[in-house]
């Protein structure tokens, strides 16, 4: 008979080792679960996963652990698993993190523990994201209305474009081509109204366009997702030959450091406010807004330098408000323009000033200076 507590304080000093102590697959601090198949330690909402995969998992401090499955944990754990699961994972494949959708999450372990496209055998065929070249049909949601029709996507790493078509008759040419080297791809299931919704940013002239797609398969949209990282790698290595995979990798793609609604008044501060979304971009240090939330077009963008450029961001209370219905303000101080937004909720207005003074503290990069320039002018 096994002595339930000897084994659980057992587990538990396993799970405290610094390479246990961190999800194996999110790296959430404090995995309280564990696979006794695979050998690893995870936290609660990577081990739904892996109960969906029959991964035979149970908890730390509320299941009772047989003798021989404590041995078999403690002969492996989360470093010796990630030898021969992750062994082979390409630079560019996005390794999802504790707060990362489930699409993403559950992908990364499918793909780890179950295709076991990692451990560095030869693949035959190869892998759909690893051959510089991917094509293939997406729901795509039209600019004007918020209907979604199947386009034909193709992306091309040697010629760093993706390309989609309005019809199934390519004979008339793409709808467009989208360079890579100002593409970004970012999960938004909640926005978007799919578990599967990607939007894609890029740039169009002198405008920031959006598109969102999905696909009905989690497999297939996320492969498409890493064919862009890996066509994005790949021209970041052109462009910067120079750069290590340490500073090229953030730069592949990005999430948004804040979203959400606020209400935005004119340069005088005595015209009506309106409610508008707005996007955070941290990388680019530009402060977008639409007026909707899937809006394809920008209406406006704002750039965030620093302090010692002319730049600041306080709480605020207008003294000419029209028209506005919420009551918490942000005001941003450009060398230009002073803008005035209002929040609906005190929490909404502390999240932005937090993530504007994120931004504010960062040193500007020459890039910056003239982003800056292009923006004013």
């Amino acid at each position: 008979m096994a002595n339930r507590e000897r084994n659980k304080k057992m587990l538990l000093e396993l799970v405290k080792q610094p390479e246990n102590s961190r999800c194996a697959d999110c790296g959430a601090l404090d995995p309280d679960w564990a696979s006794y198949k695979l050998g690893v330690f995870v936290c609660l909402n990577c081990s739904g996963i892996h109960r969906s995969l029959s991964s035979r998992v149970k908890s730390i401090r509320l299941d009772f652990w047989e003798d021989e499955l404590v041995e078999f944990m403690k002969s492996n754990g989360n470093a010796s698993a990630r030898a021969v699961y992750e062994k082979n994972v390409p630079p560019y494949y996005y390794r999802p993190q504790q707060y990362d959708c489930t699409v993403l999450r559950e992908q990364w372990i499918r793909a780890k523990y179950e295709r076991m496209e990692f451990t560095g055998e030869t693949k035959y065929p190869p892998l759909s994201y690893t051959t510089g070249f991917y094509e293939g049909m997406l729901w795509k949601k039209g600019k004007e209305n918020t209907q979604f029709l199947k386009r034909k996507f193709v992306l091309s790493e040697r010629e760093f474009t993706l390309m989609y078509y309005n019809r199934e008759d390519e004979s008339k040419g793409p709808k467009a081509v989208i360079a890579i080297k100002d593409l970004n791809a970012t999960f938004q299931p909640q926005k978007i109204g799919h578990h599967h919704g990607l939007q894609i940013t890029y740039q169009d002239e002198h405008h920031t366009r959006n598109l969102y797609v999905y696909h009905e398969s989690a497999q297939e949209i996320v492969a498409w997702y890493n064919a862009i990282r890996a066509a994005r790698y790949a021209y970041l290595r052109t462009a910067y030959p120079t750069g290590s995979d340490e500073e090229l990798i953030p730069k592949i793609t990005r999430n948004y450091l804040k979203e959400g609604y606020m209400e935005k008044t004119g340069p005088l501060q005595k015209e009506s406010f309106k409610k508008r979304w707005f996007i955070l971009d941290s990388q680019s240090r530009k402060l977008f807004y639409f007026k909707d939330q899937l809006d394809a077009e920008e209406l406006g963008v704002i750039f965030i330098g620093t302090e010692s450029n002319g730049y600041s961001v306080k709480e605020c209370v207008p003294k000419h408000a029209r028209g506005n219905k919420w009551k918490f303000g942000v005001t941003v101080e450009t060398p230009r323009r002073q803008f005035v937004f209002m929040c609906e909720k005190e929490k909404e207005q502390r999240e932005w000033l937090d993530a504007l003074r994120k931004v504010l503290s960062k040193p500007m990069l020459p890039q910056d200076y003239t982003v800056e320039a292009n923006l004013s002018y």
